[in-house]
């Protein structure tokens, strides 16, 4: 194009300070230079009058000129196109926040100096550079456009921009098609570490770094590492790249290769990447298979960190795996031998052993004689004097203890065993050392509602019954009498080697008094004695020689025998006159005829006044007793159908 082609200038309209007679100007277009027409100063204070005046006469000699006016008188010359397109090269059309080309023309200090083919050269500061590989003299640099003038009207330029943003638009086409690149990893932030890939920073996770935990995050700092672009942010210039989406592909090849292979019953080599509480998981290679805790050791094992360790290599047999689910499980303990297999020839009934207690319940304590092979030993095979009620008073977790095979269920893989059977039995000679008829000396132990129990030896009891007690008073708890710790002397009364059981007599270490107290209380005999207690059906007396009388009411109805009850007090003393001796109930019949004159008492009188003051007032207790125990209890009990007789 020649420069006679140009598109023309066209002249804005000349604001003459805003009159309202002032016209436009048209002016024709010009090749190479713009006309311009400067209209005449009016004074401000000059009025409309003197504006028209002057605009008449002002633009009288104006006209218009036509191009073809100047193509009459001018010569065209005709401009080759190789000048013309190097003159149009000249014009270059830029625009702030781009990356425009340009070139070194030189540097100071602080600046290096830009052509970027605009009217005035651009700056970058030598900072962006580094001080040994600054730019050369003509060097041509893809420079990203900051600001086209600032305050010193300077054009401010970027080197470090236009790295920036030319590999942003690479990053992104690289994200687009999943190409893998190189980064190097520059330091480590929380959560991961920072990439640098090229002049962009980008974030690695640390769950990306690795298809294993890593633990030691500070060995990949300033190392390079292959990444995938997962995650591109344009909006926030943020960028997620993985490690591990690689090694996962790498893997799920060789995972599909791997499974093709697997059988169940094969050893395979692995190596522990992780250890749980309920297992441990070997990496096969590709595989992850799972070593679950009950797979790792025939024997009992609190946690699997007990017998493995992280990176620990592995010899493990498949059991069992799933395709579709991706899923291998792992056993340890069978790559040796059941250890059931011959337990009942290496174990037999009678055999002393030895082992750890791996576990106590409420009922027993388990030994581990070998690694998978347990036994029980009952509370009650703990002791053979001892009455053990927690396996926890006699041994601990850990402890070592011998023991004697008592039976074997190689069916339910379950073995007994007894720790009393090391030492002889106290009680096979029992009834040879402690006689019925001999009196020994005891120390009471325990006390209870129905009894006392007294130690003879270490390991050997025997109980009290409270109706052998005492000959004259009817005892209603043991500490009436002895209290614990005390030592005492005893009588054997009875003595059970099948039932382990001694019964014991504290009354029966003197004679029995009744057969003199027959005597002394005769019938007929008025006697005296001090009220104890005073019941619904009669007065309890304390008479001579510590022996309880009793004073029935009698026939008389409830409300009459509340009268007469409150007519007397405990500790008061009265008289009366001796009815009836029973030995076997350890009471003499009293009467009194203000109390009974009425009333003609009979044997279903006195059994039911005996009925109801011979129970204690307390709740009654009912205890399991066998042999000797049951028949105290029973000589006890048997005070109220004595009356009968």
């Amino acid at each position: 194009m020649s420069v006679t082609e140009q598109e023309p200038v066209i002249e804005q309209p000349i604001d003459s300070q805003k009159s309202v007679d002032s016209a436009p100007i048209e002016v024709a277009p010009v090749t190479s230079t713009k006309i311009k027409e400067k209209a005449p100063e009016v004074p401000a204070n000059e009025n409309k009058e003197e504006l028209n005046y002057l605009s008449s006469e002002l633009f009288s000699e104006i006209r218009q000129v036509s191009f073809e006016d100047f193509l009459d008188n001018d010569v065209i010359e005709e401009v080759s196109d190789e000048d013309q397109e190097r003159y149009l090269s000249t014009f270059s059309d830029i625009n702030e926040r781009e990356i425009i080309p340009g070139r070194v023309i030189g540097m100071n200090e602080k600046e290096v100096l830009i052509d970027i083919g605009f009217k005035s050269e651009g700056i970058i500061s030598r900072n962006e550079f580094n001080e040994n590989a600054l730019p050369e003299i003509g060097e041509k640099l893809d420079v990203f456009l900051e600001r086209m003038e600032d305050e010193s009207g300077k054009t401010v330029l970027s080197k470090e921009k236009a790295d920036f943003f030319r590999r942003w638009i690479e990053l992104r086409n690289i994200h687009e098609t999943g190409e893998i690149i190189s980064g190097r990893i520059i330091r480590r932030i929380k959560g991961g570490m920072i990439v640098d890939l090229n002049g962009v920073q980008a974030f690695l996770p640390g769950s990306q770094i690795d298809v294993r935990p890593v633990k030691d995050f500070d060995r990949f700092i300033d190392t390079d590492l292959d990444v995938r672009v997962v995650k591109f942010n344009e909006f926030r210039k943020n960028i997620v790249v993985s490690h591990k989406a690689i090694l996962e592909e790498s893997l799920a090849e060789k995972r599909d290769e791997l499974f093709l292979n697997l059988e169940v019953g094969k050893v395979v080599e692995g190596r522990v990447k992780n250890i749980t509480d309920f297992g441990v998981f070997v990496d096969l290679g590709g595989i992850d298979g799972l070593l679950h805790i009950t797979d790792l050791s025939w024997g009992r094992i609190n946690h699997p960190s007990e017998l493995i360790g992280m990176d620990d290599t592995l010899n493990v047999k498949i059991i069992d795996f799933d395709k579709e689910k991706k899923r291998v499980s792992l056993g340890l303990k069978q790559l040796t031998p059941h250890p059931w297999v011959n337990v009942a020839e290496q174990y037999p009934e009678g055999a002393k052993v030895s082992g750890k207690v791996v576990s106590m319940t409420n009922y027993g304590a388990f030994i581990e004689i070998e690694p998978g092979v347990e036994g029980l030993v009952h509370v009650s095979e703990m002791s053979w004097t001892r009455h053990v009620k927690n396996p926890s008073e006699i041994y601990n977790l850990g402890d070592e203890v011998d023991a004697v095979v008592l039976s074997i269920d190689t069916e339910e893989h379950k073995i007994s065993l007894g720790a009393k059977q090391l030492l002889d039995d106290p009680w096979s000679q029992i009834e040879e050392k402690y006689t019925v008829g001999t009196v020994v000396s005891g120390k009471i132990i325990n006390l209870t509602q129905f009894g006392a129990f007294v130690e003879l030896e270490e390991g050997i009891d025997g109980l009290i019954h409270v109706s052998d007690f005492s000959w004259t008073k009817i005892i209603r708890h043991p500490k009436e009498i002895v209290e614990k710790s005390q030592e005492i002397e005893v009588k054997i009364l009875e003595v059970s080697r099948e039932s382990r059981r001694i019964s014991l007599g504290l009354k029966q270490v003197e004679e029995d008094p009744w057969p003199e107290l027959v005597k002394i209380f005769e019938t007929g005999k008025e006697v005296e004695g001090e009220i104890v207690r005073i019941l619904d059906k009669g007065i309890i007396l304390l008479l001579e020689q510590e022996v309880e009388g009793i004073i029935p009411f009698g026939r008389q109805s409830k409300r009459q025998r509340k009268e007469l009850a409150t007519n007397y007090k405990p500790g008061q003393v009265i008289s009366g006159v001796v009815m009836e001796v029973k030995p076997e109930d350890k009471k003499v019949i009293v009467f009194v005829d203000e109390l009974s004159s009425d009333v003609s008492l009979e044997k279903d009188d006195v059994k039911e006044f005996l009925n109801n003051q011979v129970e204690p007032e307390g709740e009654k207790i009912e205890i399991p007793v066998k042999g000797s125990e049951k028949n105290d209890l029973e000589d006890s009990e048997g005070s109220v159908e004595s009356a009968e007789k």
